[in-house]
């Protein structure tokens, strides 16, 4: 029992100190946000999703794609706009005319890191595509059952309600996020 508690406490010590390694690189060039950067390495070592809420220009995208290339995974970034549909994000069905059969094509949400740009500008529609993803690390399609690479992060980003052409995200959407925070 002793010995897996030692364990226990190098591990924490080597993700404590993983943890504050990131959070030094990130420094460098994310100033004056400690805040935020902490609570996006904590959303990636809890399995947690982030919602970032801020006016444009205040490096929203940038803390995600930094994450991103600091601790060497996938990223991918999708622009929500009102036009965009769900199979846009998590893929859809492909016709192969050679072999007369559909595959799916994965969407860009099949990454380890997810940026949804402006959560708030599509329909409510494309927005519950997000749900399963989110809650479960998994997308259902057309009976086949397809599962996130892990670390699965979506870091979404949102301006300001009042802003013209956006629309106020359901309570199940919110519910995904472990933290909303304004950049």
């Amino acid at each position: 029992m002793e010995e897996n508690f030692n364990n226990s406490k190098e591990q924490i010590a080597a993700i404590q100190k993983k943890y504050f390694e990131l959070q030094q690189e990130m420094a460098k060039v994310i100033v004056g946000q400690q805040k935020v950067v902490q609570l996006l390495i904590t959303g990636l070592f809890s399995d947690g999703h982030i919602l970032l809420e801020g006016v444009p220009g205040v490096a929203k995208t940038l803390l995600a794609k930094l994450l991103a290339k600091m601790v060497n995974i996938n990223f991918s970034r999708i622009q929500f706009t009102p036009d965009l549909m769900p199979g846009d994000v998590i893929g859809t069905s492909v016709f192969n005319p050679k072999e007369g059969n559909f595959y799916f094509k994965p969407g860009p949400v099949f990454s380890n890191i997810v940026l949804i740009d402006e959560i708030n500008r599509a329909p409510a529609k494309t927005q519950s595509a997000l749900f399963e993803v989110m809650e479960e690390k998994q997308i259902t399609i057309d009976g086949h059952t397809y599962f996130m690479q892990k670390p699965f992060l979506v870091i979404a980003t949102q301006n300001p309600i009042e802003q013209e052409g956006t629309y106020r995200l359901p309570e199940a959407q919110l519910d995904r996020f472990i933290f909303k925070v304004e950049v």
